[in-house]
Parts: structure tokens; sequence; C-alpha cells
């Protein structure tokens, strides 16, 4: 028999054979992937979405904190206003000119005549109703940040006097913006359905609609997947004034 490296024998140097540092290095890695969850856990169970329902929960928190806040702002403003007036030593005429200015920049209420256009995600087993058009994608299915623009966009265009979206007046530094599936409107948080209501003539608000390509192009996705679209006449209504800060935030450069 051959005396070989790999034959155990008396006074020989042992040595690892490739199973045994295998196994080895599995077992340190596996203990090096312990210790890195440990640390990222801090113990919490990481199989749970408990941390984004919490991020969740503090989001429609802080939405709604800033629905009061605007409340309160509201009601303040107008007492400074109502003291402000009582000894201003303003003339008619000036007085006058400050509620055109008011009215323009949408902190008064405003009434007239009113439609009012509802956007709603399709259902999420939607399926093409119309042949030659693929299957949906799930981007398919849900409200979009330019399609609730374009609503806007084309009841302004139809010469709108003044817009709530949700339960918000808009103003010149209004942004309709959205993440994900939820619009983000001055500080609050909206979920879909989304109702957008306009003062103005209804014939010439859904004329400028029914112009509008953006929203033509909508209505292609309302008939081919089903995604949810209502225009309807109110009446006589009044859209609450914008109660929100008027101030402008920008950015600064660091100094």
């Amino acid at each position: 028999m051959s005396n070989s490296a790999d034959s155990p024998g008396t006074g020989s140097t042992p040595r690892f054979r490739p199973v045994r540092l295998l196994t080895a290095g599995v077992f340190a890695l596996a203990g090096l992937l312990f210790m890195t969850s440990f640390n990222t856990a801090k113990g919490t169970n990481l199989r749970t979405d408990a941390s984004l329902l919490k991020l969740s929960d503090l989001i429609h928190e802080r939405s709604q904190k800033n629905g009061d806040l605007d409340e309160s702002n509201a009601a303040l403003r107008d007492q400074v206003e109502s003291l402000a007036k009582a000894g201003d030593g303003s003339t008619s005429a000036e007085d006058e000119k400050l509620a055109e200015l008011e009215r323009a920049a949408g902190t008064d209420p405003l009434k007239g005549e009113a439609i009012t256009v509802t956007l709603n995600d399709a259902p999420p087993n939607a399926t093409a109703k119309l042949p030659g058009y693929p299957e949906p994608q799930p981007d398919y299915l849900v409200i979009h940040q330019q399609d609730l623009q374009a609503v806007v966009n084309a009841l302004w265009q139809g010469g709108a006097e003044g817009i709530k979206v949700m339960d918000q007046r808009l103003i010149s530094t209004s942004a309709v913006r959205c993440v994900g599936n939820t619009l983000i409107l001055q500080g609050r948080v909206y979920s879909p359905p989304y109702t957008i209501q306009a003062v103005g003539d209804p014939q010439k608000l859904q004329k400028a609609l029914a112009q509008s390509p953006a929203i033509q192009n909508y209505m292609v996705y309302v008939n081919v997947y089903g995604l949810g679209w209502k225009v309807t006449e109110d009446g006589a209504v009044t859209l609450p004034g914008y109660s929100g800060t008027v101030d402008l935030h920008y950015a600064k450069p660091v100094e």
C-alpha cells in the first residue's frame, strides 16, 4: 500500500478534505446571514409587513392632522379678516376690490352651476372587452396623475370659475400629484374614486372635456378595460374657499 498524503498514518500531517472545507464554509455563511438578519430586524419579524402598515397609518394620521389644521387655519383667518374689516378704515371701493382679489385667488366660497367628474380604478380582474386589444397590464387598470391633470386642465380650458378636487379647493399654486395609487393634494392623501367638481357653464365644461385629446385617450381605457368615468350635472352648488396656507415654499441654497 502506498503512503499517500491522503492516507492516515502515524506521524503524518492531518489535512482537511474538500467536503470538510465546504461544510465549514456553509456553517460560517449561515452564521453571517443570521447575524446580518438579527442586526437588520432589531428584534422585529422580517416576514411581516408591520413596518409598512405603520408607515401607512402614519401617512393617514398626518393627512388627517393636516386637514384639521386647515380647518383651524380657515377659522382663524375668518376672525382676522373680520377684525381687520371692522377697523381698517378702507372705503367701499377698496373692500370690493379686495373681495374680487379673494374670489380670483380662490380663498372665498364660490356659488354657481357645477358639474362633477368621477374617476375610478378598473376592477382588478378586468379583461379586454373589445377585440384587437391586449390583455391589461396592472398599469392599465389604475388612475394616473396625468388622468387627473387632464380633467383639471380641460375644465379650466372650458371656463371653470373654480375647481374642487375631493374636498379641497384648487388655487394657482395647487399641484395634483399621485404617488403609487394615491393622490397627494396640499398635504393630504386620498384614494380612488376621485371626484373633481367645477363651477361654470355646464355645457362648455362638458364640451371641453370631450375635446381634450388626453381625455379621449383615457376613454379608450374606459371602453376597453373598464376604468371608471362619470360626469354629472350638479345644479347650483357652493365650492368652499381654499383654507390652507398661502405662503410660498421653495428650496434655499445651503450657505
